[in-house]
């Protein structure tokens, strides 16, 4: 796809304050530090879209931005780090849930995971969760340029054991080397299309 605009809309710290329209969304989830903001400002091509912090744990908001005046992409906050309190985790969770199970106009979840770490309960969690609410999914692991390449390719052997379906994709990507990009942006133009 080609970008031609890529501008960050609004955050929302409640479900209330998501733009109420019938815009198409593709949703990011994932643990924190999996990459979510690289990932949109990868696919966008611009490096300061979504913001990238070394501390892991920042995106505390539904942040949305509007791509090509056509779309959006909806960076939700990331889950399992440890240094924040319960109380405020439990208000990310809620806010996640809230989304994923009332957008109307979301057409599908890039499930982030970190190749080098593989899938953990939360994302297993997340994937049920999704599966149970027929919400359209993309499971997409990132950072494979740290895999070696036997590595990348055993993870992508196990992936085949799943076979894909209209409910759940496959990919596999380098936000630093852009690597997968083309195939991702593939899939989420059909998915924006359904």
């Amino acid at each position: 796809m080609k970008i031609k605009s890529a501008i960050f809309l609004l955050s929302a710290s409640k479900y209330s304050g998501c733009p109420s329209d019938n815009v198409s969304e593709i949703a990011f989830c994932g643990r924190s530090n999996v990459g979510k903001s690289s990932l949109i400002n990868a696919m966008t091509g611009q490096k300061k879209l979504a913001k990238i912090s070394q501390t892991p744990g920042k995106t505390r908001l539904l942040n949305f931005f509007v791509i090509n005046d056509l779309f959006r992409f909806v960076d939700l906050p990331g889950f399992g780090y440890a240094n924040v309190p319960k109380s405020v985790k439990a208000s990310w969770q809620k806010l996640v849930e809230e989304y994923l199970t009332r957008r109307k106009n979301l057409r599908a979840v890039v499930i982030l995971v970190d190749a080098r770490r593989g899938l953990r309960d939360e994302e297993m969690q997340l994937i049920d969760f999704c599966g149970h609410y027929e919400i359209p999914m993309e499971l997409t692991f990132t950072k494979i340029d740290k895999l070696k390449s036997n590595e990348l390719r055993h993870l992508k052997n196990e992936c085949a054991k799943s076979p894909e379906d209209d409910s759940m994709h496959y990919s596999f990507v380098s936000s630093q080397k852009n690597m997968g990009l083309i195939e991702l942006w593939r899939r989420l133009e059909k998915r924006l299309t359904q």
